[in-house]
């Protein structure tokens, strides 16, 4: 890790802080290369009012990235906000019917058994409460529930905890799988999504049968909304502009404002200008440096191996001598070459193994640096060296006049 801490006097100076460490980090990433994004985050258990995750987005990333594809819009899935559906809730128009539907537990298999979308089903979770009994939440039937916005609602439990069967008997008087919100009478939390609903598919609190055409404000008390589920792909952006992508992200880093949680705990104050004792503010900031090489490699790779980003390429350039063993001219030149690029400040590879020309290729292919020249009697009694760019399938013949200034050129590029 290269990890960072900041002070500062006041809140003001620490916002100033924040943001210049955060620029700094976007310009870090940007300059590597990386296709990378900057979302809001849960500070966890450092804690803190504020922070920022530093993504980079690949298939194999262990975090899901919600952003939006109109604006910067971007959080880790646990913190991506959903909005209520901007259309109204239409009017019930089904009366409320008891249906058996037995080993129907999950809405799955509810949805299959009465032919209906999971959408049109709510389901209703019971948790522990943070005094003792449970709270009951209530989501549409194809949405996830998000634990972590759960367990900051009042009442419920932290962390978040699915309340046993022995509790969910004790609070509804039947079995897990058939819980609904009709007649249950402890607190309830209705996710805005589900609040929209109208003649709806729940449990009736009774083992092996539902309700349908179940409706609020007519069946049970009209619900005050809250953001309970997990973002999807396709709703609508809490910046209210565009609606929201998914993606996978590796997480190479994380800013956080701390404020004054740990310098208060531990008494740490400064003398102001005007002498008084004042609790700092902090900061605290770290890049994982082992997490940006593998998730560089994770973005830039084929078949054949690395394709290292210029930035962070262990080398610049790699020379391949065919017969290096063998012919004085190509060994002199090589040697030569590599002092002219080590002198040049460029850094270079000298491939000297007594190996195939094909097995050098592969090996050089396989750690990925950028730039390779290959050096060989055929191409150097035509006064010239071959070059080919790791990201690019074919090879190119310059003059060996200025090889330097060639490499140079192509870094500049």
């Amino acid at each position: 890790m290269k990890d960072a801490y900041s002070f500062h006097v006041d809140e003001a100076s620490m916002a100033q802080g924040y943001r210049l460490m955060f620029e700094a980090y976007m310009r870090i990433f940007t300059r590597i290369g990386l296709k990378f994004r900057a979302v809001q985050a849960d500070s966890g258990s450092i804690g803190g009012s504020t922070s920022q995750e530093f993504h980079v987005l690949a298939d194999s990333g262990e975090d899901a990235i919600v952003f939006s594809d109109a604006d910067d819009y971007a959080a880790n899935l646990e913190m991506a906000a959903t909005v209520p559906p901007a259309a109204p809730r239409a009017a019930a128009a089904q009366p409320l019917v008891k249906v058996q539907t037995p080993n129907a537990r999950t809405v799955a298999q509810l949805a299959e058994f009465l032919k209906v979308d999971a959408a049109r089903c709510v389901k209703t979770l019971l948790v522990d409460a943070s005094q003792g009994g449970v709270v009951a939440l209530v989501i549409r039937g194809d949405h996830e529930l998000n634990a972590l916005k759960a367990q900051k609602l009042p009442g419920v439990a932290a962390p978040l905890r699915m309340a046993s069967a022995e509790r969910v008997r004790e609070a509804t008087g039947c079995e897990p799988g058939f819980v609904g919100p009709i007649g249950f009478s402890g607190a309830i939390y209705v996710d805005h999504a589900a609040a929209k609903l109208a003649d709806f598919v729940c449990g009736s609190n009774e083992k092996d049968v539902h309700f349908t055409g179940a409706n609020w404000g007519r069946d049970l008390p009209d619900p005050k909304s809250v953001d309970l589920r997990n973002a999807q792909a396709g709703d609508s952006s809490p910046s209210g502009r565009g609606t929201l992508q998914i993606a996978r992200g590796i997480e190479v880093g994380h800013i956080f404002h701390l404020g004054q949680l740990y310098s208060e705990a531990l008494n740490a104050t400064v003398l102001d200008e005007q002498g008084n004792a004042q609790t700092m503010f902090m900061g605290c900031y770290g890049i994982g440096v082992t997490r940006v090489v593998a998730a560089a490699i994770e973005q830039n790779h084929d078949e054949n191996g690395i394709l290292w980003p210029e930035a962070i390429a262990p080398f610049q350039v790699v020379l391949v001598p065919i017969n290096y063993q063998k012919s004085a001219q190509v060994r002199e030149t090589a040697d030569r070459l590599y002092r002219d690029f080590d002198a040049a400040g460029i850094d270079v590879l000298l491939d000297d193994r007594d190996a195939r020309p094909g097995v050098k290729f592969a090996d050089s292919e396989l750690i990925g640096i950028p730039h390779r020249i290959v050096i060989g009697e055929r191409s150097l009694s035509a006064g010239n060296l071959e070059y080919r760019n790791r990201r690019e399938t074919e090879s190119t013949e310059f003059s060996a006049v200025d090889p330097v200034g060639y490499i140079r050129h192509k870094l500049n590029a």
